[in-house]
């Protein structure tokens, strides 16, 4: 951070805080939240620096400043982060204050009536000043607890603050007194308040107290009414919202337990699918691809059910006609398939694009626009390519390569290429080789010209949490129903910009999903030792079965196998998991592409998978 936004050593007082136009700034907020604060102060101290009124500049600067930051209530050590983060420089952290300022935020923190104000401040505070002061921790908690718990305001940051307020409160165990206790009973109160009016509110209150281990004494309670409002959306025929809640309920179910109660909800989201489907079909302009996948996610919910209640449920008995449904639905769906084509973009100009294409869109909007940056590899292209290239300069390719890594070992040779008739197999080595190579060019276009400044955006635009991840990944057909949150958590680390993490969960992950999806197609996954053992094949072997290029398409295999399993490129997965990957590698342009190719996945088969009618009218599936 730069701060020659005032005079250095400018000395600011409570005098200057009264007279500084604060309140008005906060007043002419368009909306609600921390971002629009920010924008409100950080325009009104520009103008007070313009007007020459640096004191009030300084002050408006700082109380700016403190609301830029983004809360990050899991965190306990490093609560606030900064809102962008660019190759050379950041936005504001704590650690940006000075002491003085901080001393600042303590003298003025009890005259401030805003509460989201006071509760950054006294929070900052007790985060920053030494020693500290428990006063300031209770302060932040009352004001955070104070945010009304309503759907507006719980997009707009309420989430965060009411979570924070909680993590504080056990923080400080005894010294918070009975606050964790009142903060338990005002969400019940609210949860219980809830109607199918309010969209997801009942659900994110849910969540907040399971997340949180509140709410055991009211685990039925809580547990039915999500089942109530399950039922309300479902009869007015909101599939979507219907699903979330029964998934919500069985998880309470199983919380009190209730495992034949968890069943049913279970089985009532699978039907959600079901119903989904069928209506996807029985419009005037059916979409049997997207009636497969709902199908396939609603066999995939069948099969969380635990065997203990099966029987009760008749679910194998279920699977089997919905295998019937979804062979039907696949073979109807042929001639459906299409891709969406982006034009060609001169190069010079891909940032500005890149850029251009996802800033002033709603985040859903912003997201599409996102995943489909770039239609991704073209096998025969790459391939005609590399070999029109080998014929127009031979030498290059009639000598042997020795392809080694950074640590020194030879991890791949590439043969030299014969240009006899038909490729043999040691020519097909060469030209894989050469094809790789290409992709390695083409992944760094990618990254640096689109997918790194569409991201500095998205970031800029857009404060998306895990929460939101996890429920992408919930709704993705793609995604096996026991690793959502696991997909969901390693995407939004990408977005968040923590490739580190991103890469050690994700990866894993799409290994397990490779496996569940060719194991579903037909395909032998396993293989027995000589002692009878059966163990699962690794991820190299599972994308050499012949099932690997019908389940995932060619073009998408190829991306597969050169990032994670080929040792003539990034090899991934065999690096991740012989702990060979350090943390530069993980910011390498194959990671970040790794990780994009991963959300783009998860995101355009949940697009695929949830349009409206009137949407799949005349365009075409994103592929």
């Amino acid at each position: 951070m730069t701060n020659q936004r005032y005079p250095v050593g400018l000395i600011i007082t409570p005098e200057h805080f009264s007279a500084s136009g604060w309140k008005e700034a906060l007043t002419s907020a368009s909306r609600e939240g921390y971002s629009s604060m920010w924008q409100s102060l950080s325009s009104a101290a520009r103008t007070a620096i313009d007007d020459g009124r640096n004191e009030h500049g300084k002050v408006l600067w700082l109380l700016a400043d403190a609301c830029s930051m983004m809360l990050s209530p899991l965190s306990l050590n490093e609560p606030f982060k900064p809102v962008a983060v660019f190759h050379d420089r950041r936005s504001v952290i704590p650690d940006d204050l000075f002491e003085a300022d901080i001393e600042f935020f303590a003298t003025i923190v009890v005259e401030i009536d805003d509460i989201r104000l006071k509760a950054r401040l006294a929070d900052l505070v007790w985060l920053k000043k030494k020693p500290r002061d428990v006063s300031f921790a209770l302060i932040a908690i009352d004001a955070y607890r104070a945010i009304p718990l309503d759907t507006e305001t719980w997009i707009r940051d309420g989430r965060e603050c009411w979570a924070r307020a909680i993590s504080l409160a056990r923080m400080l165990k005894a010294g918070a007194g009975d606050r964790v206790a009142q903060m338990e009973a005002s969400i019940i109160t609210a949860f219980n308040d809830a109607e199918a009016s309010d969209g997801y509110l009942g659900l994110w209150l849910a969540d907040l107290l399971k997340s949180n281990g509140l709410g055991r004494d009211h685990r039925t309670v809580v547990a039915h009414k999500l089942e109530g409002l399950a039922k309300a959306f479902d009869d007015e025929g909101d599939l979507h919202r219907s699903r979330e809640y029964f998934s919500a309920a069985a998880e309470w179910f199983r919380l009190i337990p209730d495992e034949s109660k968890a069943a049913e909800m279970i089985k009532s989201v699978a039907e959600g699918w079901v119903k989904e489907a069928i209506a996807r079909t029985a419009t005037s302009s059916p979409s049997h691809m997207v009636a497969a996948s709902f199908y396939e996610n609603a066999i995939q919910t069948y099969r969380t059910i635990p065997r203990s209640e099966r029987a009760v449920y008749q679910v194998d008995e279920r699977i089997a006609e919905l295998r019937s449904h979804l062979s039907d639905a696949g073979e109807k769906s042929l001639g459906e398939m299409g891709v969406i084509q982006s034009p060609n973009v001169d190069i010079s100009k891909l940032v500005d694009n890149a850029r251009e294409s996802v800033s002033g869109k709603s985040a859903i909007d912003a997201l599409k626009a996102f995943a489909n940056l770039h239609q991704g590899a073209r096998i025969d292209e790459m391939r005609d390519s590399a070999l029109e290239r080998m014929r127009q300069f031979p030498l290059q390719s009639l000598s042997s390569a020795t392809l080694m890594s950074h640590d020194g070992r030879v991890i791949a040779k590439r043969p030299a290429m014969g240009f006899g008739g038909e490729p043999s197999s040691d020519d097909d080595v060469a030209i894989r080789a050469d094809m790789i190579r290409d992709y390695g060019i083409l992944v760094s276009i990618i990254v640096q010209g689109d997918i790194w400044p569409a991201l500095e955006v998205l970031l800029l635009d857009h404060r998306l949490c895990a929460e939101d991840f996890i429920g992408l990944a919930r709704q993705s057909p793609i995604v096996p129903k026991d690793r959502i949150e696991l997909f969901g958590r390693a995407l939004f680390a990408g977005y968040d910009r923590d490739f580190v993490t991103a890469l050690h969960l994700l990866i894993p992950q799409i290994e397990h999903m490779v496996r569940v999806h060719l194991k579903q197609a037909g395909a032998k996954t396993a293989n027995l030792d000589k002692d009878g053992i059966e163990n699962e094949n690794g991820f190299s072997t599972l994308m050499d079965l012949p099932e690997a290029d019908a389940v995932f398409g060619k073009d998408l295999a190829f991306e597969l196998r050169t990032l994670f399993c080929d040792s003539f490129g990034p090899n991934l997965r065999n690096e991740l998991a012989h702990g060979l990957l350090d943390a530069d590698a993980c910011y390498s342009p194959f990671a970040i592409y790794a990780w994009w190719l991963g959300f783009r996945l998860v995101f355009n088969t949940w697009w695929n998978a949830a349009r409206k009618d009137s949407a799949s009218e005349g365009e075409q599936d994103i592929d």
